[in-house]
């Protein structure tokens, strides 16, 4: 027999499950502890989902997340213009910031090429892509893509669509095949880094 619960406590619940990898049960258990151990915490969390949805946009530049036109990366003076690292999600770039000494630029492309769902280039702004390496004299862009079959197809169009005279580099090993950028230690990601090579 199923519990009716009281409207509102079963919406919490029920909003708790749209988060990835959170079922059922697992919703439940936070719902309660908020509404038990920490109302202050459930207030403050309130607080700052508002404050992400209504400050946050995409940075002009890398299309990353950002409160203002540019994101802190892109409007730090310090950041070199010669590297550019094409990364599909904005946790990509949060894994490559915590756990590697890159201090170049990033674009981000929100995906992969897809036909099959109908994501094509103009989907991953890659329009804006060659434009940012042409306007910034970019030397070098590093494709960053998963290492999944359309990880490799979107890192050869990128590859194809540059001028000739943009050396690309694919990071290239220490990232199991199929694997998720996010997902990988700090280590794994400096080897793959340092030991990219250049696509031919």
């Amino acid at each position: 027999m199923t519990m009716k619960l009281p409207a509102a406590l079963q919406q919490l619940i029920d909003s708790f499950q749209i988060l990835p990898g959170v079922g059922p049960k697992s919703a439940q258990r936070m719902a309660l502890y908020l509404l038990e151990k920490d109302r202050l915490g459930a207030e403050r969390l309130s607080h700052s989902l508002q404050q992400a949805m209504t400050k946050l946009d995409h940075c002009q530049s890398c299309r990353n997340y950002a409160e203002a036109d540019l994101c802190p990366i892109c409007s730090d003076s310090q950041r070199s213009t010669d590297s550019l690292c094409v990364v599909e999600s904005p946790s990509d770039v949060l894994a490559l910031e915590q756990g590697v000494d890159f201090k170049g630029q990033y674009f981000v492309l929100y995906g992969h090429l897809s036909p099959i769902d109908g994501i094509g280039p103009a989907e991953l702004g890659l329009a804006d892509l060659k434009s940012k390496v042409e306007k910034q004299a970019i030397k070098e862009v590093i494709v960053a893509t998963n290492p999944s079959v359309e990880g490799e197809a979107t890192a050869q169009f990128i590859m194809d669509m540059l001028p000739e005279s943009i050396v690309v580099s694919r990071i290239a090993h220490g990232i199991p095949m199929g694997g998720e950028l996010d997902l990988v230690d700090g280590g794994t990601l400096n080897h793959a880094l340092s030991g990219r090579r250049v696509m031919s």
